[in-house]
Parts: structure tokens; C-alpha cells; sequence
């Protein structure tokens, strides 16, 4: 630090170029709960006098206000600046530092231990180039240690620094050290880490943090700061194809219209091809433009502007690529999905997938296997949990660009958004691209809804009902087709009861089966609108995400959601098929609304108490709602 003021006094320009030429390492700790990891980094901020005096002051204050080592400072809370965080002594969300060596320069993420924040730990993770694991000297290898690691292993990272922490709880041993090391290299032999240090160290008292300790004379490596100051991490992301996302184009008159982006891969020079992704597209680079003037070079991690020889259409989220190596450009991959979020996984429900700059409707088809992160084994799975990690088949809505997440890390990654409350549920890791189960294109029916309708002089439309099990959703659906083919109209039921004993008798009741169930009837409801037909389909439909989806599917011109709302205790009486009687015994399980949850619609188009109403009365509301809707149509014949 000395050296670095006397270059501050003697040559300002000369101390900021050897700023700006220093490398920056990007590095995260994680690991188990209470392992050390907000100390660690405090005490390496501070042993290497990182810390300003207004922080010390502070630090000096919160330590005897909500500090946990006595009269001493607790480095922590450098960290740890949430009021729940001190509060609980723990991490919960991720909190990055920057400090500076004379030798290099570092970006720390201090990521959570707790089960419940691995996304935060992954948010983490996703953009540093090494990690250090710590582990509880007393308590060695956790399952949350493992699981960090594999998502370490999952995000690309590829050196890792395991600091054997606490190691003064354990008088020092150094057969404690050798024991938790080679139960860590055994089970890390498959995540193909480039390197593993495995360094004995005290975050408390110091020991190996900054320098080498005097109190472990066994051990003969580096400390933490001087492995993290030497360590080879640079990889040439210039030495990939180029891939550049379009985030805005720049038209600020007439006569400029540039593309705006940064370079994640690759490299640009005016004269060189490029290539819309996903098209045929081609054209060359005109200028590189900056703030600072053209470039005649531009590389990964830049922000640049291009302009191009040609005048092609390219819009925010296309992606420029090489033509000689192009990205993928699929509807369906592989990918290693890590899931995130309370509720399950339910293959077949609709999230948003969001790739870069690009975001559009997706599905898990199905899960090859699950991961188990202590053994790192295969094993079978229908869904996953929170922090599980699965191989999954994924079906778009349009085809994207990407690569497999091996070669382009910017391009192969991307996140699921939950479709109603727009959470991030998990993050994935694409593998390879898929062909579509089939060639086959959509076929032009001559002979359309449209046509259909004009002939049986009727709207089609779908009546879907959903309510608990026994709350007559059936009942109403039956006497609606009686009075309709009364009236002359030509209708269909679809029962979900009895599309169980034939299309879907391959599905139980579990959440990822209604899903599927839901899923297949709405299809077959579409298929059955197309010719002209008015389709009542009394099911239970437990979720609000799979009602929403039938909508979108079915068009909510022609889709009518009705609730028929009936207390539990009088389905119960009511029940013909005995599920509450089984249920209650045993027998059934995963009933929605009896034993699993059933979402109560929130704004269905019509509502009917069926606890107060008869179901005559529900039957005539619901066709007068029928004919009301039929009057347009009849008009125009």
C-alpha cells in the first residue's frame, strides 16, 4: 500500500494505467451455514487494510451492538448489512465487495449457506471465475457444501479454492485437514474442476488469511490472499465465435443507424461477416463506433455501436453471429435446470424462459433424471423440488437462438419466470439443441371453425367448469347439453372423469398429471371448437397457472371459465364417486381440494354458489350466458 502512495504522489497517470492494467479476478464464497464465509472476507478486507475509517468506526459500534465474538470485532459484519441478517447472524442475500492489491484487482460475492437462498447463491455464482468453498473444520463435508459445489461445477466455474475454516476449534490438526481434503477430491473427481486448493485457515484469528501462520507449521502452501493474487484464471473469450445480442438500435437521424451491444464472444473488425441468428441474413461491419471515436478492434466484454454495409432487418434481441459458425437456432433443447423456488416443478405448465435479451412462453416435456447432489448420481424423478437438479427436454413457443452453455456461457444460460407472479422459479444450463418430435407442418383446414359455425348456426365456444370434487360441475354440464340440444344446438361434453378411462388413463392425480390432464383436454376441446361445436368440459382444474393456459390455448373469445363454488362439507355429502370417503381412508391420495390444494379462481367469467343455487338454476343461467353470446353471430347469418 505504500509503494502504491508514494506512485500516487510521485505520477497520478502512471498510478492509474497500472490500475487499469491490473487483472480482476471475480470469485464468490459459499458453503455451508455458520461456516465463515462473511468473516473470511472481512478479515481479508481488513488484514489487508481495505476498510476506510468510517467503516472502522462503524464496524467497532455494530460489533458490541449486534456483534457475536464478545468485546473482539466481529468481521461479518462488514458483510452482512441486513437488518434480518444480524439479527440471525446469517447471509441472506448476496453482497459484493471490491478491493485492491498491488498485484491485482478482486470483486468478492459473499453468497448465503442457507438451503432457502441457493438462488442467491447461484446469482452469485454466475458470474465469478473461482469460488472458495469454506467448510467447518469440526463438521467436514455438508450436503449443502456438495450442492454448492455442483452448481459451481453447473455455472462454469472452474478453479476452486477449499478453505478448511475454524481450524483453531480443532486445535489444529492436521489430520482433521487431510481427512475433510480427501473426502472433498473424491467426491469432486466428476465436476472436472480445473484446480483445487485446499488451504487451512482461521477466519477468525487470522491464520493463512493474509499471510502464512506460524501455528500450522505442517502446512507449506500459500495463504488465501497470495493464492487468490497468483492463481491462473484468464481465458481468451476473444478465441470464440462471435456472438454479440442486439439490446438497442441507435437511429438518431437519417443518415446513421447503428446496432448497439456488448460483445460476450468473439471479436470484430470493420470489414468482417456477421450473420442475424436464425436467419439468412448476412452482411459486414462498416464501423465500430464508441463515445470515444471508431475502433478498429473490438472484443468480448466490450459495448460497442455497429454499423453495417447493408440496410437488413435486425430488431432488439437478435443476435449477430459469425456465419461460419453460427448459433443454434431450435425450439426444444436439453438443459441442466436447477430449480429454485418453493413450489414444484410441473412438467407440461407454461413459463417464460428468458435467454439474454429474448423472452417467450416454454415447457418442460419431461425429466430425463435428477441429480442427487452427495452422490452426484442419476436417480428418477416426474418433478423437482426446491434446489433440485434435473436433465430436462424443453419446448419453446418459437424457436431462439443459443449454444450450448459449454462452449457460450452468455448464450447457453437462461431463467424460468413463473407466468402469474413473475418470480425467478430456476436457471438453466443448455446442452444441445433437439429437432421437433415431427416434421409435419399445421395444416390449413379449408373447411374452418368459421364455416362450421355458419352451418350449425351457433358460436362455438367452451364452457369450462371447475370446482372442488362433488361440487356438481357435471350435474350442470349434463342438463346445459339437455336444454341446448332442446334449443337445437350441437354440443359435446368433455368429462374429465371420463376422459381418464381413455386419453389420459396414463395419468394419476398428482400435481405434474392435472397438469398433463388439463393439458391434453384442452386440445381435444380446441380440435372439437374447430368444427363448429359447442364443448362443455366439467373438470376439476386445481391450478390457476393450467386455467390460464386453457384460455390461451382455446382464445378467450370463444372460452367461458365457470366456478362452480360449493362448500366442501356439502361436495362431501354429494359425492357419488365415494373420493372423500377414500381419501379419508387411504385409498386415493392427491385429490385436489380433499388432500391437495385447489386454487380458487379469482375472476372467472360466471361464479354460481352451489351450497344456495340448484342446479336447474345454475343450467338456465349458464344458457341464457349461451344465447347471449350466440346473438352476434346469428346476426350475421
Amino acid at each position: 500500500m505504500s509503494s502504491q502512495s508514494e506512485l500516487i504522489q510521485q505520477d497520478i497517470h502512471a498510478y492509474l494505467q497500472h490500475q487499469q492494467d491490473k487483472t480482476l479476478l471475480r470469485f464468490i464464497t459459499c458453503g455451508s451455514v455458520d461456516d465463515g464465509k462473511s468473516t473470511l472476507i472481512g478479515r481479508l478486507l481488513w488484514d489487508s487494510k481495505q476498510i476506510f475509517e468510517d467503516q472502522l468506526c462503524a464496524l467497532e459500534q455494530d460489533s458490541k451492538r449486534c456483534g457475536t465474538q464478545g468485546e473482539k470485532l466481529d468481521y461479518a459484519l462488514l458483510l452482512d448489512g441486513l437488518q434480518a441478517e444480524r439479527e440471525q447472524g446469517i447471509t441472506i442475500d448476496v453482497a459484493y465487495r471490491f478491493f485492491t492489491t498491488a498485484k491485482r484487482k478482486f470483486i468478492v460475492a459473499d453468497t448465503p449457506g442457507h438451503e432457502q437462498y441457493t438462488r442467491n447463491m447461484i446469482t452469485g455464482a454466475s458470474t465469478a471465475q473461482l469460488a472458495v468453498i469454506l467448510i467447518d473444520a469440526r463438521k467436514g463435508l455438508l450436503s449443502q457444501s456438495r450442492r454448492h459445489s455442483y452448481l459451481c461445477s453447473l455455472v462454469g466455474i472452474r478453479h476452486i479454492v477449499l478453505a478448511i475454516n475454524k481450524m483453531d476449534l480443532v486445535a489444529y490438526d492436521q489430520s482433521r485437514f487431510d481427512d475433510i481434503v480427501a473426502t472433498y477430491q473424491l467426491f469432486a473427481q466428476e465436476l472436472n474442476f480445473a484446480s483445487v486448493s485446499a488451504i487451512p485457515l482461521s477466519a477468525l484469528e487470522g491464520d493463512n488469511v493474509l499471510h502464512a501462520s506460524s501455528r500450522m507449521p505442517w502446512y507449506a502452501g500459500p495463504s488465501l490472499m497470495e493464492l487468490l493474487e497468483e492463481i491462473d484464471f484468464d481465458e481468451d473469450k476473444s478465441q470464440r465465435p462471435l456472438r454479440m445480442a442486439v439490446q438497442w438500435v441507435n437511429r438518431p437521424n437519417l443518415d446513421f443507424r447503428g446496432f448497439c451491444g456488448t460483445i460476450s464472444a468473439g471479436s470484430l473488425r470493420p470489414g468482417d461477416d456477421v450473420q442475424v441468428g436464425g436467419t439468412a441474413h448476412k452482411s459486414k461491419v462498416a464501423r465500430i463506433v464508441t463515445l470515444a471515436g471508431d475502433l478498429p478492434i473490438a472484443v468480448a466484454g466490450q459495448a460497442v455501436t455497429l454499423t453495417l454495409e447493408d440496410e437488413i432487418d435486425i430488431s432488439r434481441g437478435d443476435l449477430l453471429t459469425s456465419p461460419a459458425q453460427p448459433a443454434s437456432f431450435a425450439d426444444r433443447f436439453t438443459a441442466r435446470l436447477a430449480w429454485l423456488h418453493a413450489d414444484p416443478l410441473l412438467p407440461g405448465r407454461s413459463y417464460l424462459l428468458k435467454i439474454g435479451t429474448n423472452t417467450t412462453p416454454a415447457q418442460v416435456d419431461s425429466i430425463t433424471h435428477k441429480i442427487d447432489v452427495n452422490t452426484l448420481h442419476s436417480e428418477p424423478g416426474k418433478t423437482l423440488m426446491m434446489n433440485e437438479v434435473g436433465i430436462c427436454t424443453f419446448s419453446l413457443n418459437r424457436a431462439l437462438c443459443f449454444d450450448p452453455y459449454g462452449q457460450q456461457p452468455a448464450t447457453g444460460s437462461f431463467i424460468l419466470i413463473d407466468r402469474l407472479s413473475y418470480a425467478t422459479v430456476g436457471a438453466g444450463m443448455i446442452e444441445q439443441a433437439l429437432p421437433r418430435a415431427t416434421d409435419s407442418q399445421w395444416q390449413n383446414i379449408r373447411v374452418d371453425r368459421q364455416a362450421h359455425a355458419l352451418q350449425k348456426h351457433q358460436r362455438p365456444q367452451v364452457l369450462w367448469f371447475t370446482g372442488l370434487p362433488g361440487a356438481g360441475k357435471s350435474s350442470v354440464a349434463n342438463l346445459v347439453e339437455k336444454k341446448l340440444y332442446a334449443m337445437g344446438k350441437h354440443s359435446v361434453i368433455l368429462d374429465g372423469d371420463n376422459l381418464r378411462h381413455n386419453l389420459n388413463r396414463d395419468l394419476g392425480y398428482e400435481d405434474a398429471d392435472q397438469v398433463e390432464h388439463m393439458r391434453r383436454s384442452a386440445e381435444v376441446a380446441r380440435l372439437l371448437l374447430d368444427a363448429g361445436l359447442i364443448v362443455l368440459a366439467p373438470l376439476i382444474s386445481p391450478f390457476a397457472h393450467e386455467r390460464r393456459m386453457v384460455r390461451e390455448i382455446l382464445g378467450s373469445a370463444d372460452f367461458c371459465e365457470i366456478y362452480i363454488d360449493t362448500p366442501q362439507h356439502i361436495c362431501a355429502e354429494r359425492d357419488k364417486s365415494g373420493a372423500y370417503r377414500r381419501v379419508s381412508s387411504g385409498e386415493l391420495t392427491h385429490i385436489p381440494g380433499i388432500d391437495s390444494r385447489y386454487e380458487i379462481p379469482e375472476n372467472p367469467d360466471l361464479h354460481f354458489d352451489g351450497g344456495l343455487l340448484g342446479v336447474e338454476d345454475i343450467a338456465l343461467q349458464i344458457v341464457e350466458h349461451v344465447f347471449e353470446r350466440n346473438q352476434p353471430l346469428e346476426w350475421q347469418i
